[in-house]
C-alpha cells in the first residue's frame, strides 16, 4: 500500500524530531500503522536550513499553504505555535480536507471548540497528543485507556520550566529570581519565560484535560491562573519542615453540589502553587520532568511520568498521532474517537467554577511583630470565619526592620505559619484582608494551597 504523505508545517525543535525519527523507526512505525508514512514536503521560512535538514528527497517551501494546497498530502503536521497564523493554516487544512496533528496547546486551548466542530463538520481528524505533556500519553489514557471511568480529579505537574525551578529552590536554598536565570542559561526558559512562570502554559494544557475528562467544552477563560514568581526561599524551608513540597500543578475536579450546604454542582479549573505530601509520588517529581496523576471511580490513582518537552520526546508524541490517523484514515467518521473523548452531540454543560467557591486547604505565612496577643488575634479572625487550624509553625524572633530611620527602634519581627483546614476560599480572601489590616501584620500575608491528594 501506498505510504500515508505527510506535510510538516514548521521545522524546529519538534518538527526536526519528527522528522529524524520517523526517518530512523521507519520500518517498525510501518508495521504498527499497517502502512508506510512519510513526510513529504516541508513549510519553513528558512528553506536552506529547512533543505539540509530533511535531505534532497523531500520538497522544501516557504509558503505553508503550498502544503495544504498539495493534492498529494492527507496529513498536515502544525507546529508552528501561537494562536495567530496557526489558527489560519488549521482551519485551511481542515476546509482541504486534511486531517491534522498539532502540538499547540495555546491553540486549542483557546480556539479548541471552533476548530473540532470544523473538523467533524468535515469529517477529518484533528490529533494533539504532544500539546499535553510532551511524551507522555495522557491524552490517549484520558480518552480511550479511561473511558470506563467516571474521572474525579486530574492534577498535573505539567510544565516543566517551573517544576526545573522549584526543584533548584528546594535543593539549593534559591530564591525564585536566581533561579531564573540559572534557567535561562541552561536552556529550560525561554528569554521571555512568561508564559511558563505566570502559570499560563501549565493552564492551556489543564484545559484540554479538563475538557477530555468531563466531556465539557475548552473553556481556557475559565480558568484561574496563578504563577510561581510570588514563591520565597522561605516558603519552600517552611513546607520541607511541615512535611510538604511546593509544586506548580494544573487541577480539575468534578465537584458535586450539596444542596443543604448551598454548593452548587461544577468543574474546578485552575493552575496555582501547591502543598503536596512530600510522601507522594508527585511530590517527588524533579527537575524538568511531568506527572499526571489522574483519579477514577473504578481504576483508583494512576499516575504517567516521563519528558514534558523536547525534540525526541514530543516527537514520540507526534507520530504517535500520525499512526492513529493512518489506521483510521478510511474508516467511517462516526466511528473514530471523538476529539474530545464524549460525542460532540453529548457534551456536559456543567460551569467551570469561579475560584471563590473552591473548597481546599491552606498554607499561611505571617510576618508580624512579636507581641504579646498577636496570634490570638489572627486565629481569632480564622475561628470567627468558621476556619479550622491543622497546624501552627512560629519561628523565634528575629530582630528585622533596617528600613526604619535609625532613630527608631528596630522591631522584632518572627514568621507565623497556619496550615488550615478545607474551606471555601471566598471566605479564606475575607479572612486575609481582615488579617492583613492588623497594625501587627508587618508584609503581605503569603498563602499557598494545600492540596493532598488523597
Amino acid at each position: 500500500m501506498k505510504p500515508i504523505q505527510v506535510g510538516l508545517l514548521g521545522i524546529g525543535v519538534v518538527g526536526s524530531g519528527t522528522f529524524n525519527v520517523l526517518k530512523r523507526n521507519q520500518e517498525e512505525i510501518k508495521r504498527r500503522a499497517g502502512r508506510g508514512i512519510e513526510i513529504v514536503q516541508v513549510a519553513d521560512l528558512n528553506v536552506a536550513r529547512a533543505q539540509e535538514l530533511v535531505g534532497p528527497d523531500v520538497t522544501v517551501v516557504s509558503d505553508a499553504r503550498a502544503v495544504i494546497a498539495n493534492p498529494d498530502i492527507d496529513i498536515v503536521i502544525e507546529l508552528i505555535g501561537g494562536y495567530g497564523i496557526a489558527k489560519t493554516l488549521v482551519l485551511e487544512a481542515i476546509a482541504a480536507g486534511k486531517h491534522v496533528v498539532t502540538a499547540n496547546k495555546a491553540l486549542l486551548a483557546v480556539h479548541g471548540t471552533e476548530i473540532f466542530a470544523a473538523a467533524s463538520a468535515k469529517g477529518v481528524m484533528v490529533a494533539f497528543e504532544a500539546a499535553v505533556a510532551g511524551g507522555i500519553p495522557i491524552i490517549k489514557a484520558l480518552r480511550e485507556g479511561l473511558t470506563a471511568n467516571s474521572i474525579q480529579w486530574i492534577a498535573g505537574i505539567i510544565n516543566g520550566t517551573t517544576n526545573f525551578i522549584l526543584s533548584e529552590m528546594r535543593d539549593k536554598g534559591l530564591d525564585f529570581a536566581v533561579v531564573l536565570k540559572q534557567a535561562q542559561a541552561l536552556g529550560y526558559a525561554e528569554a521571555d519565560p512568561t508564559f511558563d512562570i505566570e502559570g499560563v502554559d501549565a493552564a492551556h494544557k489543564a484545559t484540554l484535560m479538563s475538557a477530555i475528562a468531563f466531556g465539557i467544552p475548552v473553556q481556557f477563560d475559565k480558568a484561574y491562573i496563578e504563577g510561581i514568581t510570588k514563591l520565597g526561599a522561605a516558603d519552600i524551608k517552611y513546607a520541607e519542615q511541615l512535611g510538604y513540597r511546593i509544586k506548580l500543578l494544573g487541577i480539575t475536579k468534578r465537584r458535586q453540589g450539596d444542596a443543604t450546604k448551598g454548593t452548587m454542582e461544577g468543574i474546578e479549573l485552575r493552575v496555582h502553587p501547591c502543598l503536596i505530601p512530600a510522601k507522594r509520588l508527585l511530590a517527588n517529581v524533579e527537575g524538568a520532568m511531568n506527572a499526571v496523576v489522574v483519579q477514577g471511580d473504578a481504576v483508583g490513582t494512576t499516575l504517567y511520568y516521563g519528558k514534558g518537552a523536547g525534540s525526541e520526546p514530543t516527537a514520540s508524541a507526534v507520530i504517535a498521532d500520525l499512526v492513529d490517523i493512518t489506521r483510521l484514515h478510511t474508516a467511517d467518521p462516526k466511528q473514530r474517537v471523538p476529539h474530545l473523548a464524549f460525542q460532540p452531540n453529548a457534551m456536559s454543560n456543567l460551569p467551570v467554577m469561579p475560584m471563590g467557591e473552591v473548597v481546599t486547604s491552606y498554607y499561611l505565612r505571617l510576618r508580624v511583630a512579636d507581641e504579646t496577643g498577636v496570634l490570638a488575634k489572627v486565629t481569632g479572625i480564622l475561628a470567627d470565619a468558621g476556619i479550622s487550624i491543622d497546624a501552627v509553625l512560629q519561628r523565634e524572633a528575629d530582630e528585622i526592620g533596617t528600613e526604619a530611620p535609625a532613630t527608631q527602634p528596630q522591631v522584632p519581627q518572627t514568621d507565623v505559619i497556619i496550615l488550615t483546614h478545607d474551606c471555601q476560599e471566598a471566605k479564606m480572601n475575607e479572612a486575609i484582608a481582615q488579617m492583613q489590616a492588623l497594625p501587627t501584620v508587618l508584609e503581605p500575608i503569603t498563602r499557598i494551597r494545600k492540596e493532598e491528594l488523597a
